[in-house]
C-alpha cells in the first residue's frame, strides 16, 4: 500500500501518525500523548493519524474525534478526506463521510445523551440553554427564593452561574471554589447551595440542559460500569485535540471510556494552557503519563514551521523559566538576523503611535494589514490604540466581541424554535411572550404557570384566556406555535415560518430592523445545512458563528484591515507581524492574575502564546507610565510600570532593546525659553500677503 502521503511528515510527526497502527495481531495501540509545540503542524499530524487509521482498515464509524470547535472538526474531516483520496481514490468519500463522531465535547455529549436518554431517566426531547438563558433561569430561581431582596447584596445571576459552572467543571466542593475563586461570596455558601438545588430542579422540570449538564450528565452516565463499557465499546479509537484545555470533568469522561488508554490519542501543549478561567486544568496533560503508566508513549513535536529562529529563541527563553513543563525547545530552519524588539515608550499614547507608524511602514513594503496583529491581555487595553487607528482612518477588526447568538433578534428567533421544540422551556416562553404588545412579565408568568402541569402544554396554551391587552397578536403567536410544534412545514421551512411571524415585531422593537433582518436571513442559510430542528438548535447553541451586524463593523472580505485581538482569542492563529501591548507587570501578568503560583505560571504561558503567533517580526511594547482612570495625557495622575517579570535581565540578549521615539542630541536639550525659535506671528501675517 502506498504511503506517499506520509513522506512530507518529519520523523516525529510520522512516529505519531504510525503509533500502534497496523499491529499484526489486530490489537489496538496503547495510549499516546503528542506534545505539539506552537506552529509544529499539530492539526496536520492529527489529521494524518486519523487518515492513516482509516487507510489501514479502521472503521471510521468507530472513531471518536473531539476538538474544541465545530469548525475545527470540519477542517479536520476535510484534511482526512484529502489524505484518504491519495490511497483510496473514489472510495475515500464513502469512508470519510462515515466519520460521523467528529465534533466538540459538548456536541458529542449531546448526541450520546439523546441516545442513552431513556436509560438515565432523561426525556430525549430536551433543549439546551446557552449561557444567557441559563443566567436568566438562575435569576428566576434567585427571585423565587427571595435572595434578590436580602439586606446585603446577594451575588448577581452571572456570578451565581459562574460559581455553579466552576464547581461542576472542576469537580471541586463549593466551599473550595468560593475560597479560591470567589472569596467575596464565601459568606453565601449555604444560600448558594439552596439556589443551585432549585436551579437544577427548575431545569429538570422544564426538560432543559445547560452547557455544563452536557458534560456532567455524560460523566454521570459513564460512572455506571455497564453504560461506560457500552459507550466506550462503540469506539476503537478516541482522539482528542487541544488536550491542555480540557477540565477535570472531561478528563474523567475519557478515563471512563478507555480505562486502560487503549486506542486513546491526546494532542496538546502544556505551554499553551491558558484557559483556567473556564476551569481547564493543565494537570490533565501533565499527569497523562502517570494516569496511563506504564503503557503511555510521549512523542514531542518541536520543529516549528511558523516563526523565525530568533523569535523562537526568545519564546523558549520565556517558557524555560516555567515551574513545571514537558521539556521541549522549539526550533526551525527559518533563519533571520532580526531579533524580537523590546520597545520602551513613554505612555499608552506613544505606544499607539509606535504601532500605527510601524503597521503603516510594513504596509509600504508589501505586508497587508490583515497580515499584522496587535495582541493584548485584556480587551480594555486596546482603547488608546483604537482611538489612534480611527483618527488615522486605518480599518481594524477587534476579536473577542459579541457572538452572533448574543444579539437580541437572533435570540428571539431561536427562542421561538426552542419553545416549539420544548413547550416546557420557561426561559424561551417568557422571552417570547414579552415580545407581544400588552404582555408583560406578570402575564407571561401566569400563562407559563398554567401550562406547567398540563400533559400537553401547547393545547393548554390554546385554551388559556387571552391576556387582556394582547389581542390578535396572541392568536397569531399561538397559531404559529401549533404549526411549528409538529413540524408540519418540514425543516428548514419551519425557520422561515418563524421569521415571518417575528418580522413585524422586529420592525416595531428595533430601529435598525433592516440590518438585523440580514442576520435572520443568514440564520436561515445556516439552518439549511442541518438535517433537523433539533440538530440545528443543539449545534448552533454549542458553537455559534460570528455576527454579520457586529458592533465592530467587520469590513467586507475583499477589504484590508488590521487585526486587534485578546491573546486568548488569538490562540491557534498566526501573522507576519505581531505587536504585543503593555508588556509590563500589572498587565502581563495581570494584577488580578498573581494570586497563586499557578496563576502566575498561566500568565507566563499567555505571553508565550502571544510571542509564538509571530512569523517574521515581533514587537513587545512596554509603556513606562499609565494615567489613572479618568485622566489623559494632559493630566498628571499616573503610575509607573516596569517590564514584565517574565523577561528578566538574563533574557535581554535575546531581544533588540530600544526606546521610541529615538531622541537625538538636539531634541534632548530643552529650548531656551528666551529664544524665539519660530516667529509664529510673522508666519500668520505672511499667509495673507
Amino acid at each position: 500500500m502506498s504511503v506517499a502521503y506520509l513522506e512530507k511528515l518529519n520523523p516525529e510527526q510520522r512516529r505519531a501518525v504510525e503509533h500502534g497502527v497496523g499491529i499484526s495481531d489486530g490489537r489496538i495501540g496503547g495510549p499516546l500523548l503528542i506534545i505539539a509545540g506552537a506552529g509544529s503542524g499539530k492539526t496536520n499530524t492529527l489529521a494524518h493519524r486519523v487518515g492513516h487509521l482509516i487507510v489501514n482498515g479502521a472503521d471510521p464509524r468507530r472513531i471518536l474525534l473531539m476538538t474544541f470547535s465545530r469548525r475545527a472538526a470540519s477542517e479536520m474531516a476535510r484534511r482526512v478526506e484529502r489524505i484518504c483520496v491519495q490511497v483510496l481514490g473514489a472510495n475515500a468519500g464513502v469512508m470519510t463521510d462515515a466519520l460521523a463522531w467528529a465534533g466538540t465535547f459538548h456536541g458529542i455529549g449531546a448526541r450520546l445523551l439523546r441516545d442513552y436518554a431513556e436509560q438515565i431517566g432523561l426525556d430525549p426531547a430536551f433543549t439546551i440553554h446557552d449561557r444567557e438563558d441559563s443566567a436568566d433561569l438562575m435569576n428566576l430561581a434567585r427571585h423565587q427564593l427571595g435572595f434578590s431582596k436580602m439586606e446585603s447584596r446577594f451575588p448577581t445571576k452571572g456570578t451565581c452561574l459562574a460559581i455553579y459552572s466552576r464547581a461542576v467543571n472542576s469537580e471541586l466542593p463549593i466551599d473550595e471554589v468560593l475560597g479560591s475563586f470567589f472569596p467575596w461570596c464565601a459568606g453565601w455558601s449555604a444560600q448558594l447551595r439552596e439556589l443551585f438545588a432549585a436551579y437544577v430542579e427548575a431545569k429538570q422540570a422544564q426538560n432543559v440542559l445547560d452547557y455544563d449538564d452536557l458534560l456532567l450528565y455524560w460523566a454521570q452516565t459513564v460512572s455506571d460500569p455497564l453504560l461506560a463499557d457500552d459507550i466506550g465499546g462503540r469506539f476503537d479509537h478516541v482522539l482528542v485535540d487541544e488536550y491542555q484545555d480540557t477540565n477535570r470533568l472531561q478528563a474523567s469522561i475519557l478515563k471512563a471510556l478507555k480505562p486502560g488508554g487503549r486506542g486513546m490519542t491526546v494532542v496538546g501543549d502544556d505551554a499553551q494552557s491558558i484557559y483556567s478561567f473556564r476551569a481547564a486544568s493543565v494537570r490533565n496533560i501533565l499527569d497523562f503519563p502517570t494516569e496511563f503508566s506504564p503503557s503511555a508513549e510521549i512523542i514531542t513535536l518541536d520543529r516549528n514551521y511558523r516563526s523565525t529562529q530568533p523569535i523562537l529563541a526568545a519564546a523558549n527563553g520565556v517558557i524555560d523559566l516555567a515551574a513545571e513543563r514537558f521539556t521541549k525547545n522549539l526550533w526551525t530552519e527559518r533563519q533571520s538576523a532580526e531579533r524580537p524588539r523590546l520597545v520602551t515608550v513613554r505612555d499608552e499614547t506613544e505606544q499607539a503611535r509606535y504601532i500605527v507608524e510601524h503597521v503603516l511602514e510594513n504596509r509600504e513594503v508589501g505586508a497587508t494589514l490583515k497580515q499584522q496583529a496587535v495582541l493584548f491581555r485584556t480587551s480594555s487595553h486596546s482603547g488608546p490604540l483604537e482611538v489612534e487607528l480611527t483618527r488615522r482612518n486605518i480599518p481594524f477588526v477587534k476579536f473577542g466581541g459579541l457572538k452572533f447568538l448574543d444579539s437580541a433578534h437572533v435570540k428571539d428567533m431561536l427562542a421561538m424554535l426552542r419553545f416549539a421544540q420544548n413547550p416546557r422551556d420557561r426561559v424561551a416562553g417568557f422571552r417570547l411572550m414579552q415580545l407581544l404588545p400588552g404582555v408583560g412579565p406578570t402575564s407571561a408568568q401566569r400563562v407559563l404557570d398554567a401550562m406547567a402541569d398540563q400533559p400537553d402544554p401547547l393545547t393548554a396554551l390554546a385554551n388559556i384566556p387571552v391576556p387582556p391587552r394582547a389581542g390578535d397578536d396572541w392568536t397569531g403567536f399561538v397559531d404559529v406555535l401549533q404549526q411549528l410544534r409538529p413540524g408540519k412545514a418540514g425543516w428548514p421551512a419551519e425557520i422561515e415560518q418563524a421569521r415571518r411571524w417575528y418580522e413585524p415585531h422586529l420592525e416595531r422593537i428595533h430601529e435598525d430592523a433592516t440590518m438585523r433582518q440580514a442576520d435572520l436571513l443568514q440564520l436561515e442559510q445556516i439552518a439549511a445545512g442541518y438535517p433537523s430542528r433539533e440538530r440545528f438548535l443543539t449545534e448552533l447553541t454549542l458553537d455559534p458563528p460570528d455576527a454579520t451586524s457586529d458592533q465592530s463593523g467587520v469590513p467586507h472580505l475583499d477589504e484590508d484591515y488590521l487585526i486587534l485581538s485578546t491573546i486568548h482569542s488569538a490562540k491557534g492563529q498566526e501573522w507576519k507581524s505581531v505587536f504585543v501591548l503593555n508588556t509590563v507587570d500589572g498587565c502581563i501578568p495581570s494584577d488580578l492574575g498573581v494570586g497563586t503560583t499557578a496563576d502566575i505560571e498561566e500568565e507566563r504561558r499567555l505571553l508565550y502564546v502571544a510571542m509564538t503567533r509571530a512569523k517574521d517580526s515581533l514587537h513587545l511594547v512596554t509603556p513606562q507610565r499609565f494615567f489613572t482612570h479618568g485622566q489623559n495625557a494632559r493630566g498628571d495622575r499616573h503610575v509607573y510600570a516596569s517590564r514584565t517579570r517574565f523577561i528578566p535581565a538574563s533574557l535581554l540578549q535575546l531581544f533588540e532593546c530600544c526606546t521610541w521615539p529615538v531622541v537625538t542630541v538636539s531634541q534632548s536639550t530643552r529650548p531656551d525659553a528666551r529664544q524665539v525659535r519660530v516667529d509664529v506671528g510673522a508666519r500668520m501675517r505672511g499667509m495673507w500677503r
